[in-house]
């Protein structure tokens, strides 16, 4: 096969498949400079100004001239965008109707609530981070006793913040941590307090209702002479509960899963991300439900997404999802645009609009059902928008707090990171699943080698994704890593 990949016929740049030397051809083109893997060359000369197009849609503007044949990067083109917009209203979508998969069930935890886990482990919660260590060391201790139900994980959600916190900071620790001690993968739910701390208990547990009270647990350390011995107990109680649990096949439409991508480079919006779009739409198809977040990943494709928008109410919650988000950078003085990250940008990725344009293939061809703030629960099936950041823990967690039994997350450089629900990385290269198999969970790099197309790819990837709900390890649950990050905007006192 070629060498090189031109994504849509109206495009002006390709991009290299392989390291391209001076002189290689390029779809009739010489190339003039060396082009890195996943980096693009042009195909025809842009003058200053004139758009560059990947995707089929502009990703910035030529910042001096361009020759065909020349390496296309940050240093000769930039963004196009601009700040908060006004957008209309395109009216009711009109998508072409995905098929469900092949697998219709898997095997899970069913819920007092209805909801369904496909983990059934033993979460500590700290209301504050002064307790993180105890927290550590009682899901140790508790993990090597052996009081746990087979297969089953005592995990302490670690984090840093429920003091010293004001106003939107101190209520988004305590919505995410109350949303996680919802979700349906905790079999029990220790909340651990200090007791002087701003997130107190009494103000975590105001209006907040455990559908199965037997499956959750308070501990106030300050307010015992033995903090371990007490609350050894209560998870003692906690996994008596749990041994009752037995797994149990639902249907595809019990299953929500968050899309992420993470490391990104040249190759996420041609193999893996398009991959959990086709995977989005047939889990759509079968009645289940799919999140999508990393708002600023949305900046130069929300019109996209906008477009898809099932209803007038959900398109102009789209556009406050979008606006807002721009308008936290604005209040902070900062540039809305300059978003991909180093790494990002040394895999190929030149602008946000081209970030974007890759990123958002990750929520497919579906229509918008709903759009959520942070730290809110996700209510509707079919695909959803999500109000967070890209940073990666971040993005993790709310989708994770919102509901989503797994995360899904492609990268194209690699991470270790996980969060307390199964993280499933999506290797967007072959030769990156290969060097970090320890990390790595699935390989949609043969999409890029020709091997095999994305709907090719599909039944196999659903085939993955389904064994890890059924409670095969990922590489995150294996390596023990299981992080929580919480949004933070404001002061700390």
């Amino acid at each position: 096969m070629a060498n090189w990949l031109r994504i849509h016929a109206g495009d002006t740049v390709a991009v290299a498949l392989a390291d391209l030397e001076i002189g290689a051809e390029v779809a009739g083109v010489r190339l003039r400079e060396a082009v890195a893997r996943g980096h693009k060359v042009a195909l025809a000369d842009h003058a200053v100004g004139a758009p560059v197009i990947k995707y089929g849609a502009r990703i910035g503007l030529a910042r001096v001239d361009i020759a065909a044949g020349s390496w296309v990067h940050t240093h000769n083109i930039g963004t196009a965008l601009g700040g908060v917009e006004d957008y209309t209203y395109p009216g009711v979508p009109t998508v072409p109707a995905a098929a469900a998969p092949a697998v219709r069930t898997f095997s899970g935890f069913v819920r007092s609530n209805g909801d369904v886990g496909v983990r059934n482990d033993l979460w500590i919660i700290p209301l504050v981070g002064c307790v993180d260590g105890l927290a550590r060391k009682l899901a140790s201790g508790f993990q090597a006793s052996g009081l746990l139900p087979e297969g089953s994980r005592a995990l302490a959600l670690e984090h840093p913040y429920g003091c010293s916190q004001l106003g939107d900071d101190l209520d988004n620790t305590r919505n995410i941590l109350r949303a996680l001690a919802l979700h349906p993968n905790a079999g029990g739910v220790l909340i651990l307090g200090l007791g002087c701390e701003n997130n107190t208990r009494e103000l975590f547990a105001k209006d907040f209702v455990h559908p199965d009270p037997r499956r959750l647990r308070y501990l106030t350390t300050q307010e015992v002479d033995d903090e371990v011995a007490a609350a050894t107990d209560l998870l003692k109680e906690l996994a008596t509960v749990m041994r009752g649990d037995r797994r149990e096949p639902v249907g595809l439409d019990r299953l929500r899963v968050g899309l992420k991508c993470g490391g990104s480079d040249g190759f996420s919006g041609i193999t893996a991300n398009p991959l959990l779009g086709a995977f989005s739409d047939a889990l759509c198809a079968a009645g289940g439900s799919t999140i999508l977040t990393e708002v600023p990943e949305m900046f130069g494709a929300e019109r996209l997404l906008m477009e898809r928008a099932g209803d007038r109410d959900v398109f102009n919650r789209t556009v406050s999802l979008i606006n807002d988000f721009k308008g936290y950078f604005l209040s902070n003085n900062q540039p809305i645009y300059e978003n991909p990250s180093p790494g990002n940008k040394a895999g190929g990725i030149s602008t946000l609009e081209e970030k974007s344009l890759g990123c958002t293939q990750k929520a497919g061809r579906s229509i918008v059902r709903d759009v959520i703030r942070y730290a809110r629960r996700a209510t509707r099936p079919g695909l959803t928008l999500l109000e967070a950041p890209g940073n990666d823990g971040t993005a993790v967690t709310a989708l994770i707090a919102a509901g989503c039994q797994m995360v899904l997350f492609t990268t194209g450089r690699g991470t270790p990171l996980g969060g307390p629900a199964p993280t499933m990385k999506i290797a967007t290269n072959t030769p990156l699943f290969r060097r970090k198999a320890n990390w790595i969970d699935f390989n949609a790099g043969p999409i890029a080698e020709g091997e095999v197309t994305v709907d090719g790819l599909l039944p196999s990837f659903v085939d993955a994704v389904v064994a890890v709900a059924n409670g095969k390890r990922t590489r995150n649950e294996e390596n023990d890593v299981h992080d929580v990050v919480i949004f933070k905007t404001g002061v700390t006192l």
